[in-house]
């Protein structure tokens, strides 16, 4: 979708500063750039939406440590947050709701998910943290210091392996779920180096993902898109994030299941 006007006059960058708003002939408002995009306000929105899931990861803990059944509401809200992205992929100005609900929810989910993996393997999750911040940390700096140049072709290429993984974990889900059939043996969900060596994959093309995020923030603020687009670009970065954590998590377990 093509975002940028075609009208000289609002494409004139002498109007990106020093004023707020931009006025045609007869006085009305053209742009209001109090009411636009911006990346320090995508970045700050981030930060509340990664409060939020914080939140709702500790409370599935909390409730676990007070011998209560945290699982129903973990389930509950992966499907919660599943409908929000859903709903805000299709009408990206709800998200000024939606993302706070996604990221509540989908606290719930990865806080039961970790639980249940870190009793089993004690420590997973500590290290699914550290690993997941450490690669948006290093990802960041790619970008920033423009090391990493997210151009068409990369764009197709990530999003092109990205459908494809989605895909094959929809495709999966469905044959176990009605056939009991586990595609490709056991090869994705074992802990052979076959396993491992997928989800290496997979860790790096959710990597790769963070770079289209940092670009749909800054391009969109460019493009000067309307205030909500913070909240939906905040929204897409924090998809990515736990579609991260998940799978450093899925790692780390197959590697200490070998131990």
């Amino acid at each position: 979708m093509e975002f940028k006007s075609k009208n000289p006059f609002l494409s004139n960058k002498s109007f990106a500063k020093g004023t707020t708003s931009v006025y045609d002939a007869e006085g009305n408002v053209l742009v209001d750039y109090n009411n636009t995009m911006t990346v320090n306000g995508a970045v700050n929105k981030s930060f509340i939406l990664l409060l939020l899931l914080l939140t709702g990861a500790f409370s599935v803990w909390y409730m676990a440590v007070n011998s209560s059944n945290p699982y129903p509401i973990a389930i509950g809200g992966a499907i919660l947050g599943f409908i929000s992205v859903l709903v805000a992929s299709f009408k990206p100005e709800t998200s000024r709701y939606l993302a706070p609900a996604y990221a509540l929810f989908e606290g719930l989910f990865i806080g039961g998910l970790s639980l249940i993996i870190n009793v089993a393997y004690p420590g997973v999750a500590l290290q699914a943290v550290g690993a997941t911040f450490v690669t948006f940390i290093v990802c960041f700096a790619l970008y920033r210091f423009r090391i990493v140049n997210v151009t068409e072709q990369f764009k197709s290429v990530v999003i092109a392996a990205t459908l494809a993984i989605a895909t094959y974990y929809l495709i999966s889900f469905l044959a176990s779920w009605i056939f009991n059939f586990q595609m490709v043996g056991r090869g994705f969900n074992d802990n052979s180096w076959m396993s491992i060596g997928i989800s290496v994959f997979v860790i790096i093309i959710a990597a790769l993902n963070l770079f289209l995020d940092f670009d749909m923030i800054e391009k969109s603020a460019e493009r000067r898109l309307p205030k909500y687009m913070e909240w939906f670009g905040a929204m897409g970065l924090m998809i990515t994030l736990v579609w991260l954590y998940v799978e450093f998590l899925r790692l780390f377990s197959k590697l200490s299941s070998r131990n």
